[in-house]
């Protein structure tokens, strides 16, 4: 065996080669010196760097974004509460305030009594007692209605079904203001007008409200019908007993959806029923306040002050019954 010292091209570093006689195969002496062992370090501090700075540079993006998201929310927020805030401002300013050119981001004093004024001016008790009457009757047979439907829709075998149901959620496409005139010529024929059926009847069937609870209906296993139909249970009983309990936060909705409905209802109470026993509580601000002859202009922070009064029991329904609404209606689209 002999010994050939070679110096490797290419690098800096000397190379003990040992060449074997018999095979005449090169081999790389174990004394290797300290340069081959630095070059993948140096490698591997590069691509650690490389690494931190792609991790600092997604960190300060996130950033960057979540406030670009929160900046966005804010305004947003401030787009949709800012009338809201100047709605409350305002009705407790007096109309000598209210009028300034230069309008006040504040009251300069509480002026509590225009709520006192605008409650006796609008007759917002007799309102009130109107649009809870419509509100009550129209959602206990609106349910009542909404039910039976849902439930043969769900449940009950029939001829032509399927058909019944798309021909009936067809007709949610069409837009609502279409029926106006001929729902107007038909409860005029009837001699409806000027009366609480009126403001009832036309808007018992809701097709979107069959279609929730059905939705809903659908979820509960086929398994507990058949038991009960075993049991001699009757269909009636099996949806009073066990369908209506299992569906009832999206019953829920559809009580507090329909009598937020009632609440904010307009147009059709104004063509139809806008005499003063029947005024719902929308009509009866429209007209509650006019120009006042002492001023020589609408008394607008009372005006203010009736709609923060109206708008109060919505503000509460959505306030403490928002879970129920989002928990009916989120359990009503799962299965089709």
């Amino acid at each position: 065996m002999e010994d050939n010292k070679n110096l490797v091209q290419g690098t800096d570093v000397e190379v003990d080669v040992v060449v074997d006689a018999a095979t005449e195969e090169p081999t790389v002496d174990s004394t290797q010196t300290a340069a081959d062992s630095v070059v993948p370090n140096d490698a591997n501090t590069m691509k650690e760097r490389d690494m931190a700075k792609v991790t600092a540079r997604q960190k300060v993006a996130k950033v960057l974004v979540q406030i670009a998201l929160y900046l966005f929310l804010g305004l947003m927020a401030l787009i949709v509460l800012f009338p809201f805030y100047w709605m409350i401002i305002s009705s407790l300013k007096d109309i000598e305030e209210y009028v300034l050119a230069v309008p006040t981001m504040f009251p300069k004093e509480f002026h509590f009594e225009n709520y006192v004024k605008a409650f006796n001016t609008a007759s917002l008790g007799t309102l009130f007692l109107n649009t809870l009457y419509v509100g009550i009757v129209s959602t206990v047979l609106s349910l009542v209605i909404t039910v039976l439907s849902a439930f043969a829709f769900a449940r009950l075998e029939f001829k032509g079904k399927n058909i019944l149901f798309a021909a009936l959620l067809a007709t949610m496409m069409i837009p609502g203001e279409l029926f106006t005139i001929t729902n107007y010529v038909t409860v005029s024929k009837f001699g409806w007008t000027e009366t609480y059926t009126v403001l009832i009847v036309p808007f018992l069937v809701s097709v979107f409200y069959i279609y929730l609870l059905r939705q809903n209906f659908l979820q509960i296993p086929d398994e507990l019908y058949y038991a009960a139909k075993v049991d001699g249970t009757s269909d009636l009983k099996y949806l009073w007993r066990i369908m209506i309990p299992l569906a009832l936060p999206t019953l829920i909705s559809i009580t507090i959806l329909k009598m937020m409905g009632a609440w904010n209802s307009y147009m059709w109470p104004l063509l139809v029923a806008n005499d003063s026993a029947h005024k719902l509580i929308t009509n009866g601000l429209r007209n509650a306040f006019s120009v006042d002859p002492t001023i020589g202009y609408v008394n607008y922070p009372q005006q203010m002050a009736a709609v923060a009064i109206v708008s109060a029991p919505l503000f509460l329904v959505f306030i403490f019954l928002r879970k129920y609404i989002m928990k009916g209606v989120s359990r009503s689209g799962i299965k089709g």
